[in-house]
């Protein structure tokens, strides 16, 4: 099929060979802004995936630690945590529940002291609601058992007090007991009986489990603080939140997952859109050099136009032609800069390790970005939206160009010709 002649000059256009130095010159602006395009489309695509990636799993190694959905009582104590979680069971989305006592104490052996989150667990039902046994590196979980006093350490907090499986720690409860010398604090020796690493920097230093029922005796409450639960669809908590207020029988609170690190992601959503726009500008400052590129093409091709026009082109027909070779560069620029980015971030996983290794870095210390590797998500979504983004930028630079290429009068561009 034969296309319109408009196509077919306006892709010669874009193909203009180096036969005269202005040629060859429009050439390389040309390439420059295709060049542009590409790299910005890239760029923006590499960038949102680490983005996506970083909150990806950060956020799955936080709920690898966290309940999705947290019930307690304003009273601290729930003594009928079993009729709570049978009725939050009932509910379709609700897939796991347990019970859980949440406390404060500091954890001693010889010269190293450091605060912790403890947390007393039921080692059966705890499976059902995170994935700490699964996470062991020492031990096993179902070794907390009532009254053997064991406790589960993250992996740099065992590093940091210098202990491992079968070492004694001393745990300093914060209530202390009142004796007629006053008040003493509380202290317990425990045995190290495992290690996890949930890959979290936050929970595997600040992190311990003990059996729920030695955290009661120790902390001298009579019964859990709450019922932790998962959910078949973590994004589903805060309807499933909802659902739950309405159904859950007593006076309760219920906090979903986004709550608990709501300015954390809200944190990392406005950077996106941050990065989103900033990076769109290179983009922007490659559709300005497309505009002086055919701005160059128009100045140097008023002799054709003018002979376009007196064999009875019409001026929209003269637009037409560098609107095409616009967008055309502007195509070529967006499709090589997706391909690009793709590329890129599909290869980050074994691409960043390696550099890492070659010239003996670290991207992402552990203890300031709370993962150790610099992870990828490449979102379908994210690509088709800067595709069309960055097509439309460079199809709206072309249209100065284009009407001003229209605008050309036969008569004066022949004059000296």
């Amino acid at each position: 099929m034969k296309l319109p002649y408009e196509w077919q000059i306006g892709w010669r256009y874009t193909r203009a060979g180096k036969r005269t130095t202005g040629n060859g010159f429009i050439s390389f602006i040309a390439l420059v802004s295709m060049s542009g395009i590409a790299l910005g489309v890239a760029a923006l695509i590499v960038v949102l995936s680490v983005m996506n990636g970083f909150q990806e799993q950060v956020r799955d190694r936080m709920l690898s630690v966290l309940a999705h959905i947290e019930i307690f009582s304003p009273t601290g104590s729930m003594p009928d945590w079993q009729r709570t979680a049978f009725e939050a069971r009932r509910n379709p989305a609700v897939i796991g529940a347990a019970p859980y006592v949440d406390a404060q104490a500091l954890l001693t052996r010889q010269d190293a002291v450091s605060g912790v989150a403890l947390r007393g667990v039921e080692p059966s039902l705890e499976p059902q609601v995170s994935d700490i046994d699964k996470d062991m590196k020492a031990g096993r979980l179902t070794d907390l058992q009532p009254g053997t006093f064991n406790i589960v350490l993250g992996a740099d907090l065992a590093a940091n007090l210098g202990v491992s499986a079968g070492d004694k720690i001393t745990l300093v409860a914060p209530e202390g007991s009142l004796t007629p010398a006053g008040m003493l604090p509380r202290l317990k020796q425990f045995t190290v009986s495992g290690v996890f690493e949930s890959g979290h920097y936050e929970y595997d230093s600040t992190l311990a489990l003990i059996n729920i029922h030695d955290a009661e005796v120790l902390f001298r409450v009579t019964a859990p603080t709450g019922v932790r639960l998962r959910l078949k669809d973590m994004q589903q908590a805060p309807r499933v939140a909802r659902e739950l207020s309405h159904t859950l029988s007593g006076d309760l609170y219920i906090r979903d997952w986004t709550q608990q690190n709501k300015t954390w992601f809200s944190a990392v959503k406005i950077e996106k859109r941050m990065m989103f726009v900033i990076l769109t500008l290179i983009i922007a400052v490659a559709a300005f050099n497309l505009v002086s590129s055919l701005v160059m093409t128009v100045t140097n091709k008023q002799a054709d136009i003018a002979i376009l026009r007196t064999l009875g082109a019409q001026p929209g027909s003269i637009m037409k032609i560098f609107f095409i070779q616009g967008i055309t560069i502007g195509f070529i620029g967006t499709a090589s800069g997706v391909a690009l980015g793709c590329l890129i971030a599909w290869s980050i996983p074994w691409l960043v390790p390696m550099i890492e290794h070659l010239f003996g870095v670290q991207f992402l210390p552990p203890s300031v970005y709370f993962i150790n590797e610099l992870p990828s998500e490449l979102v379908a979504s994210d690509v088709i939206r800067i595709g069309i983004i960055a097509f439309i930028m460079s199809a709206v630079a072309t249209l100065y160009p284009s009407w001003r290429g229209a605008k050309v009068r036969p008569a004066e561009a022949l004059r000296y010709e």
